[in-house]
C-alpha cells in the first residue's frame, strides 16, 4: 500500500504538478499515437514543452511587481489583510500528503468518465489548478468532517474533483465556440462561474460586430491605444504612479529596493508597468507556441485512446483571440475591487486584500468573454463581474477556511469560492458520518449530465443525417447546434 501511495505521490508532484512536462509528455504521446516521424515527434513534445515554460517566464515577468503593486496599493487605500491564526503553509504541511493523491486517483478517475462517456469531450490539462482545485476541496470536507483519515478525505475529494474536472469544460462550450469556433480546444479555469455569469448578463448590452473591442476606433492622437503591449504599459504605469504619490513612503522604498536599492520609487512604479507588458506579451508568445504542437498532438489521442475527446486548457489560451477585451477586463475589474476595498473599509466590514493575479486573469477572462457576446461593453460588464465575485467571494470566505487555510480566499478564484460554499451548505445533511455522500451524488450528477448530453447529441446526428441530402439543416437544428 505505502508502494502505491508513493507512486501516486511521484506522479502528483512531478508529473500532474509541472505543467511543462505533462504538456510535453502528452504531445508525445499524441504524436507517437499518430506515428510520426522520429525528428518530428522529438520537435513537436519540445516546442510544446518550451511555449509552456515561455508562458510561465511570462507570468513570472509580469506577476513579479504585482505582489509589491498589492502592497503599495493596500498602503495608498489604507488597509492590511486580516490576521489568521492557520496559514496555507500550516495546511500545506499537515495534508500536503491527501492532497497529492487526492489530485492523482482524480485525474485517473477524470480520463475514465471522458473515455466512457463521448460527451464528455474534453480532457482537463490545467496543472496547477488540479492542485489548487483538490486543496481547495480537500480544507472544505476537513472543514466539514473535521475527524475523517487520509483515505476518506482521498477518496470522496477524488470523486468531487474528477467530477469539476469533466463538467467545468462543458459548461463554458458554447461561450467558447464563440472564441474558438472550430472547437478545437476547451477551457479549463476556475474563473468559468463569472465567465458564464458575464456570458449571460451581457447580451442585451449589444453585440460583438457592432462594438468589438479589438477594431475600435480611435482618434489618430489615441492610435497607440491600439498596440496592446503600449497600452497595457501606460495604464499600468499610471495606477502605479498614481499609488505611489498615496502610499507610505517606507512601504513603496522597501518595495522600490526588492528591484534595486538605488531605484527612485517613481522609476521603480514605471518600470512595473513595462515589465508588465513585457510579461504579457511573452505570455502570449508561449501561448501561441504550445497551441500550435497540443492541438494538433492532441488527435493522437483523440483517435486511439480517446476517441472525440480535445484538450481542456488554461485561461491565457483565450487571450490572444482578444488582447484588448482583456485589459478592458482587468482594469474594469481592479477599479471595482478597490471602490468594494474602499466601501468595506470605511464601513469597517472587513479589509479585501487586492488580489491582483486573480484580478488580472480572471477580469482578462470574463473581459473576452464578455466582449464575444457584446464587444467592449460586454467586456467592461466582466471585469465589474469579476471584481465583485472577487471582492464579496473573498470577504464571506475568510472565516469559512478560519481552522484550515484562511489565505485560500485571499488566492481564489471564483470557482473556488463555489466549491467552498457548495461543500459547506451540505454540511448539515451530511455530516461527518455521511461524508461519502459528496462523491457519490457529485458523479451521479456528473454521469446524469452526461447521459443527457449524449442522447441529445445522437439525436442531432440522425436529424443531420436525415437532412444530409439537402445539404442544408434546418434553421432551429443549427442554432441549438451554434449554441
Amino acid at each position: 500500500m505505502d508502494v502505491i501511495k508513493d507512486i501516486l505521490t511521484f506522479l502528483a508532484d512531478n508529473v500532474f504538478g509541472q505543467v511543462p512536462i505533462l504538456i510535453g509528455l502528452i504531445t508525445l504521446a499524441g504524436l507517437l499515437l499518430q506515428r510520426k516521424r522520429f525528428e518530428d515527434t522529438l520537435a513537436g513534445a519540445l516546442r510544446a514543452t518550451i511555449g509552456v515554460v515561455i508562458l510561465f517566464i511570462g507570468v513570472e515577468v509580469f506577476t513579479g511587481g504585482l505582489s509589491s503593486f498589492q502592497t503599495v496599493l493596500a498602503s495608498a487605500m489604507g488597509t492590511s489583510p486580516p490576521k489568521a491564526e492557520r496559514t496555507l503553509a500550516d495546511f500545506l504541511t499537515d495534508q500536503g500528503g491527501t492532497i497529492a493523491l487526492v489530485i492523482t486517483v482524480a485525474f485517473l478517475l477524470h480520463v475514465l468518465i471522458v473515455r466512457i462517456f463521448p460527451a464528455a469531450r474534453y480532457l482537463y490539462l490545467t496543472g496547477h489548478l488540479m492542485f489548487w482545485i483538490s486543496t481547495v476541496t480537500v480544507a472544505s470536507l476537513v472543514t466539514v468532517a473535521p475527524g475523517a483519515d487520509q483515505l476518506t478525505l482521498v477518496l470522496c475529494g477524488a470523486g468531487f474533483v474528477a467530477a469539476y474536472w469533466t463538467v467545468q469544460p462543458l459548461w463554458m462550450r458554447p461561450l467558447m465556440r464563440r472564441v474558438v469556433p472550430d472547437d478545437r480546444f476547451g477551457f479549463a479555469h476556475t474563473s468559468s462561474l463569472s465567465c458564464l455569469l458575464t456570458g449571460y448578463a451581457a447580451r442585451p448590452l449589444g453585440s460583438r460586430e457592432k462594438h468589438d473591442t479589438e477594431k475600435l476606433k480611435l482618434p489618430r492622437q489615441l492610435s497607440f491605444f491600439k498596440d496592446v503591449n503600449v497600452s497595457t504599459a501606460l495604464i499600468i504605469s499610471v495606477i502605479m504612479l498614481v499609488a505611489v504619490a498615496f502610499a507610505d513612503h517606507g512601504v513603496v522604498t522597501k518595495a522600490a529596493a526588492e528591484m534595486d536599492d538605488k531605484l527612485s520609487p517613481w522609476v521603480w512604479a514605471l518600470l512595473v508597468g513595462l515589465r508588465f507588458a513585457g510579461g504579457i506579451a511573452i505570455l502570449l508568445f508561449g501561448v501561441r507556441m504550445f497551441l500550435g504542437e497540443i492541438v494538433p498532438a492532441f488527435k493522437g489521442f483523440s483517435d486511439r485512446v480517446i476517441p472525440g475527446t480535445r484538450p481542456a486548457l488554461d485561461v491565457p489560451t483565450v487571450f490572444p483571440f482578444a488582447p484588448t477585451a482583456v485589459m478592458v477586463g482587468f482594469v474594469s475589474s481592479t477599479c471595482v475591487f478597490l471602490a468594494a476595498l474602499a466601501v468595506s473599509a470605511g464601513a469597517g466590514w472587513f479589509t479585501l486584500a487586492p488580489p491582483m493575479i486573480m484580478l488580472f486573469f480572471v477580469g482578462g477572462a470574463c473581459g473576452v468573454f464578455g466582449n464575444v457576446v457584446a464587444g467592449w461593453r460586454g467586456a467592461v460588464l466582466g471585469g465589474v463581474v469579476s471584481g465583485l465575485v472577487l471582492a464579496v467571494g473573498q470577504a464571506v470566505t475568510w472565516g469559512l477556511f478560519e481552522r484550515t487555510a484562511p489565505e485560500l480566499a485571499t488566492l481564489a478564484d471564483p470557482d473556488w469560492y463555489a466549491i467552498a460554499w457548495l461543500l459547506k451548505a451540505v454540511d448539515p445533511v451530511v455530516g461527518e458520518n455521511s461524508v461519502w455522500l459528496v462523491p457519490a451524488v457529485a458523479l451521479a450528477a456528473t454521469v446524469a449530465t452526461l447521459l443527457v448530453l449524449g442522447r441529445a447529441e445522437k439525436r442531432r446526428a440522425l436529424d443531420e443525417d436525415a437532412d444530409g441530402g439537402d445539404g442544408e439543416a434546418p434553421a432551429g437544428q443549427t442554432a441549438a447546434t451554434n449554441a
